[in-house]
């Protein structure tokens, strides 16, 4: 082949090798795109039960992430066949607490957050080994203390008497205060089976 031939045929390969990189791109992956609905799921359901809850005041909306949220997990975690939870690394649920990929996955999250990336695209998803050997996908989307929320009542470093006695009657071992808008309250945590 000839020097402008090569030329020619290298430059029309790197664009059908380019070309068929992007369209690759743009298939959706079937895992990632369930998981994203639990997420919304999840997110929607119990956004709306702890509005619910707020209009009955502060102390009942302990009471419905207490009992509601867990419910909405576990309905989530049968309906689309993994196990789906909310983590943090500061939980006021114990059994919220990270695991050892969740934990390294907030810890990015958090400096992802810290470098300026958007709250709603702080994202991570992952195929790993499970402990019984079969293969895992992992997903966890980043849950950020937005501006006027009423998530600072039950969760910020100024919270009311009744308020705070609630919560350390329900979590003695409440570690979730402290928070201002704009940090890192935890994440969404998705596993489903490959």
């Amino acid at each position: 082949m000839k020097y402008p031939q090569m030329k020619k045929f290298l430059f029309f390969a790197a664009v059908c090798l380019f070309t068929a990189v992007e369209a690759r791109s743009e298939v959706p992956d079937p895992y990632m795109e369930k998981a994203r609905a639990v997420v919304r799921e999840f997110h929607e359901r119990l956004r709306t039960e702890l509005m619910a809850g707020m209009k009955k005041g502060p102390v009942h909306a302990i009471t419905v992430c207490a009992q509601i949220a867990p419910e909405i997990a576990s309905d989530l975690s049968e309906h689309y066949g993994g196990k789906v939870a909310r983590t943090s690394t500061r939980p006021r649920n114990p059994k919220n607490k990270p695991d050892e990929w969740e934990s390294s996955v907030l810890k990015a999250f958090d400096q992802r957050l810290k470098a300026g990336e958007a709250p709603e695209t702080i994202e991570f998803s992952e195929t790993v080994q499970a402990a019984d050997g079969r293969k895992e996908f992992r997903y966890m989307k980043a849950i950020v203390i937005p501006a006027g929320a009423p998530c600072l009542v039950c969760h910020g470093s100024v919270i009311d008497r009744a308020v705070e006695e609630r919560i350390a009657a329900i979590y003695p071992e409440d570690r979730a205060r402290g928070y201002k808008q704009g940090d890192l309250r935890g994440a969404f945590t998705v596993r489903l089976p490959k």
